[in-house]
């Protein structure tokens, strides 16, 4: 049996609490819904610091620090823009660990080139940072929770593989 988003968070709050880390996000196209799954965990206060919910391109440049050539010649859902988002959650935020989130969850927006389904998630920790592009399928709802999902799975594999290393 899959485990819920919320059993997830509660393992994602457990995992950060015992590395002693403060997780931020930088969100776009799931609007929101990473930083309530993690707030319906009791207790996320000792690991969440917070969010921004940057939907516009203005606020991933002007909050944090997406530089306006990587939007112009890449876009907002691309590779470089949730590293640089994933960063800047982390200053803004004064996080140990950011994840960033930015997609096309549908049903309109796609292209040939970025079809509705393409997510981009970025993490970022004071020793590692990755990304990864994702193809998801379903509407809009189920685009946005499969990019939860990941977005949790890849903090905690990076707490795991830190935790691991020690």
């Amino acid at each position: 049996m899959e485990e819920t988003l919320l059993e997830l968070a509660v393992r994602l709050g457990a995992a950060l609490t015992g590395r002693g880390w403060m997780l931020g996000c930088a969100e776009s196209c799931t609007g929101g819904l990473l930083s309530s799954v993690l707030t319906d965990t009791s207790g996320s206060s000792v690991w969440f610091a917070g969010a921004v919910v940057s939907y516009t391109n203005d606020i991933k440049r002007d909050v944090l620090g997406v530089p306006q050539e990587i939007l112009d010649t890449l876009g907002a859902v691309s590779r470089e823009t949730v590293l640089a988002m994933a960063r800047g959650a982390r200053g803004v935020l004064k996080a140990d660990v950011g994840v960033a989130i930015s997609g096309i969850a549908g049903p309109s927006g796609g292209t040939p080139q970025k079809p509705v389904g393409t997510v981009w998630i970025a993490w970022q920790s004071p020793d590692a940072v990755s990304a990864q592009h994702f193809q998801f399928t379903g509407d809009r709802q189920a685009v946005r929770q499969q990019a939860v999902r990941e977005a949790m799975l890849g903090v905690l594999a990076l707490a795991e593989r830190v935790s691991a290393e020690n």
